[in-house]
């Protein structure tokens, strides 16, 4: 078998389906000696970390597009990712490896079985979790914090060297641990790296939104496809950066993030976010939708707009692109008043110029052929970008963007969520499912149907809690509960803890004694964040917050068993455990809710007193008075909220309740403000580590 695993979205996907599997001869080769069987990775995560794990294992490196070679039974004995129509770049060219594949196959049969049982034996132990286990302590925070410093790139931001990925959930563990203690070191981090990357190529300086990765350790040039769950998180990490210091550029970042959102990735008439923007528009390009010459740029402006435009993203004759050198990326190579200082002009003359400009450059790109948009409806993703919509909307006072995520959200239950009950109450073995697709870019596939994955579950529990704090609609609550309730029972492992990332009827059977095909029986707990937060981490988190609002047990208890599960490797992970750093957070430190009762100014600016610090495992609702009854809140809060004398008294008011016990009743924004104690950090106004 030939299994070929890619993406709408993967540009050396392209190029391999151009050069290799649209040559003819290769064709030939595959289909007198190979069953070829091709997968996208976005709807089979599944499928693809199975194999991701056995190419890993057979070459030491994994990626897309993923080319495995497998016996008819499905398990891996040789792969890789790119193979060139023609040897080079230190790679034999492909013809030569499908020959040589099968030629291997029937005249070495018994070494080709033998390399692939000690493959599937491989991935078995690899995917063992004995061993994993540990105690959960605030000592597995600081030991990923510490692994971030030490990868921290003092002059670029970011971690590591090229190519350099984003890192949201690092990101936000580093904020959630300056505001905790104050330590400006950790605030440089993320302060320097968000404004890199906001001022990089990685960055789309026209229409907002990041790119998937830089290929330079300077975030110049990027991978230019762009993907909603990359642009969810880092949304939320841009508000979560305005909170933490005050900075008002953090706050345009992350409105410009939601232009992008709703222009390109949105589904505005029914609600949903699409999955992708491709790189590419066709197989001849690499990028030039997004990038400039010169001439270009000169073509689309007025002489002064050219001029100011040429220094501020610095193009230039000569580009960065190597296919095409006259392509320019942009990103802001000066600072508007360098600019008029060399060109003699005002700075609110040169802030003119750009904003004319940029508006002018955009147009000029909209005219130009379009990189195709993946509009297919995954519910995990969705998940994400409600939940980051929601809490933009939360701090920025964004009403239509939280608009559109209630609207998103609904669909996502109304299509995708199945309670499980039966419509004539008789068939009692229909259990509550969620969907992992409920709508399709291509027509032809919908004829496929894909069941829900452990990052479904896991991230639309999150986005209805979230849907619960922005609405206080029980309703949104209760959906919660029910999915949390669904996702242990369908995914948990009660002997060692942890989740499986597909349901646990696929996997409660050995290896060898299931019936799935190949290696796609071995039990997976996914641990680690890549690319998207790692679905036990997700997990966990989704249970303490339920536990918050409900005090019931087995909430915390199945949220510490997937803890302990992974603590004893967590710390050796670094900054790909951020997400389970996270989850450490929520576990060690109680969630906390400021509930805001009234209606009036006085509740108003209660609310922002409350939204304006960022405190990653804290919930601000506001409720008017009259729907301050027991059956409109969940469990923890209906034993307190509604017996509160100040209730009676007509007054708006604010009540912290943290670790199941409430204070008393705060009437002022101050008071407020200094009872959430050192989550509040004065505002910084422009930080030192670029100039704007």
């Amino acid at each position: 078998m030939l299994l070929d695993i890619g993406a709408v979205w993967c540009h050396w996907c392209h190029v391999m389906d151009r050069e290799s599997y649209d040559d003819p001869e290769v064709a030939k080769i595959v289909n007198e000696n190979f069953v070829a069987v091709k997968v996208d990775r976005d709807e089979r995560p599944d499928i693809d970390s199975r194999y991701q794990a056995a190419v890993g294992a057979l070459t030491g490196q994994g990626g897309w597009p993923l080319t495995a070679f497998l016996t008819p039974d499905g398990k891996p004995f040789y792969g890789g990712t790119y193979f060139p129509p023609a040897d080079q770049y230190g790679r034999p060219s492909f013809k030569r490896v499908l020959v040589s594949i099968a030629n291997a196959y029937r005249e070495k049969h018994g070494e080709v079985l033998e390399q692939a049982n000690m493959v599937a034996s491989a991935i078995s132990q690899a995917e063992s979790f004995a061993g994993r286990s540990g105690e959960v302590s605030a000592a597995l925070i600081e030991a990923i914090t510490e692994s971030a410093l030490k990868m921290f790139d003092e002059r670029n931001g970011g971690f590591g060297n090229a190519p350099k990925f984003l890192h949201p959930a690092v990101l936000d563990q580093l904020m959630d641990r300056y505001v905790r203690t104050g330590n400006d070191e950790l605030r440089y981090v993320f302060v320097s790296t968000l404004e890199h990357m906001a001022r990089g190529g990685v960055y789309d300086q026209l229409a907002g939104g990041f790119h998937r990765y830089s290929v330079d350790e300077r975030w110049v040039v990027p991978h230019f496809e762009k993907m909603c769950y990359d642009n969810s998180e880092l949304l939320k990490n841009y508000v979560h950066a305005y909170q933490a210091t005050g900075n008002e550029f953090f706050a345009e970042v992350a409105r410009d993030i939601i232009r992008w959102m709703d222009e390109w990735l949105s589904d505005r008439a029914h609600g949903g976010f699409y999955a992708s923007q491709d790189a590419d528009y066709s197989m001849e390009d690499d990028g030039d939708y997004f990038t400039w010459t010169l001439e270009e740029a000169k073509e689309a402006l007025s002489e002064d707009e050219a001029a100011v435009a040429a220094l501020y993203y610095d193009i230039n004759e000569i580009g960065e692109m190597h296919h095409n050198p006259a392509k320019n990326v942009l990103y802001v190579r000066a600072a508007v008043d360098e600019i008029a200082r060399r060109l003699s002009l005002s700075e609110p003359r040169v802030r003119e110029l750009l904003t004319s400009a940029k508006k002018k450059m955009y147009a000029a790109r909209r005219v130009r052929p379009t990189p195709y948009v993946d509009k297919t409806v995954y519910v995990g993703w969705n998940a994400m970008c409600v939940s980051a919509y929601l809490e933009a909307a939360r701090v920025l006072d964004l009403a239509e963007a939280r608009q559109f995520a209630l609207r998103t959200l609904d669909r996502l239950l109304s299509e995708g969520w199945n309670s499980g009950i039966s419509p004539t109450l008789a068939d009692k073995n229909v259990r509550p499912t969620l969907k992992h697709v409920i709508a399709y870019s291509d027509p032809e596939a919908e004829r496929r149907v894909t069941t829900g994955v452990l990052d479904d579950y896991a991230f639309s529990v999150i986005a209805c809690l979230d849907a619960y704090e922005a609405t206080a609609d029980m309703s949104y609550f209760r959906f919660a509960r029910a999915m949390a309730d669904a996702m242990v029972a369908g995914f948990f492992d009660p002997v060692a803890g942890g989740f499986f990332d597909v349901a646990r009827a696929t996997v409660d059977r050995s290896a060898e004694e299931s019936d799935a095909l190949g290696i796609l029986g071995t039990r997976r707990k996914p641990f680690q964040d890549s690319p998207t937060p790692a679905g036990n981490s997700a997990a966990a988190i989704a249970l303490l917050r339920l536990h918050g609002y409900t005090n019931e047990a087995s909430y915390r208890d199945q949220a510490e068993q997937t803890l302990e599960s992974f603590a004893g490797v967590a710390g050796q992970h670094g900054i790909f455990a951020a997400t389970y750093g996270l989850a450490v957070t929520h576990f060690t430190h109680p969630h906390t809710q400021v509930v805001i009762v009234g209606q009036d100014d006085v509740a108003a600016s209660l609310f922002r007193a409350a939204v304006r610090p960022l405190g990653l495992n804290t919930a601000v609702l506001r409720l008017a008075a009259s729907g301050v009854v027991a059956q409109n809140l969940p469990p923890a809060l209906a034993e307190t909220i509604p017996n509160l004398p100040a209730l009676r008294e007509g007054r708006s008011f604010a009540v912290v309740c943290s670790g199941l016990a409430c204070r008393p009743p705060v009437f002022d924004a101050e008071e407020l403000g200094r009872s959430l104690g050192p989550r509040a950090r004065p505002a910084a106004g422009k930080s030192s580590a670029t100039k704007i």
